[in-house]
């Protein structure tokens, strides 16, 4: 967190905080989401602003109810996540990198949605992978070993039958199947925090 936050933070404890006007969708943008936007239940617009989106990046956070947050000064603005807290797109150097620029060091274990959506945890991180990467991504899946095909993977996604594996980092990691609609309640996390 930046000291300057911090120092905000210090300064002025009390400070009510905002809902609904951030939010990161399922391609790692973060999207202004004004009045209207929230009326409509659109996503907003998307931030391009280079500054903006590195302070973000770095004065991201969770509380213990599992709601993220971008602490802006003294204000902790909420933040409605279409997907999962991160978003990891495919990398050349790193495997994977988040949507906040970190790389995602290493991963423990993987899940594939009955929607296509594959995630991803590293310890605390649970981040879903940028659908338009998934294409670079499936050649690292395996079916029992083997390569896995439109068929295969269809049927492993309606049936659950075999051992589906992701290569990365030299590692076989087990891919479990999990529902979309489960992924906060497994995870513990809200995807459209309200005011306790």
């Amino acid at each position: 967190m930046d000291d300057l936050v911090k120092q905000a933070l210090a300064k002025w404890p009390n400070v009510p905080h905002c809902y609904g006007w951030l939010g990161l969708d399922a391609r790692g943008n973060w999207r202004m989401r004004d009045q209207h936007a929230q009326q409509q239940q659109l996503p907003g617009d998307k931030i391009a602003h280079a500054a903006l989106l590195g302070f973000i990046n770095r004065n991201y956070d969770h509380d213990e109810r599992g709601c993220w947050f971008f602490q802006n000064g003294p204000q902790r603005v909420y933040l409605n996540l279409e997907a999962t807290p991160y978003i990891a797109r495919s990398d050349p150097q790193h495997g994977f990198v988040l949507q906040t620029g970190a790389p995602l060091a290493a991963i423990d274990a993987a899940w594939l949605c009955d929607n296509g959506a594959l995630i991803l945890r590293h310890g605390a991180i649970v981040a879903q992978v940028d659908d338009r990467d998934m294409a670079q991504v499936l050649p690292a899946l395996r079916l029992d070993g083997q390569a896995l095909g439109d068929d295969a993977l269809l049927a492993w996604l309606e049936g659950g039958q075999g051992k589906l594996t992701l290569l990365h980092d030299g590692k076989e990691i087990a891919v479990q199947p999990l529902a979309h609609a489960a992924v906060p309640q497994s995870f513990g996390f809200q995807r459209a925090p309200q005011a306790a």
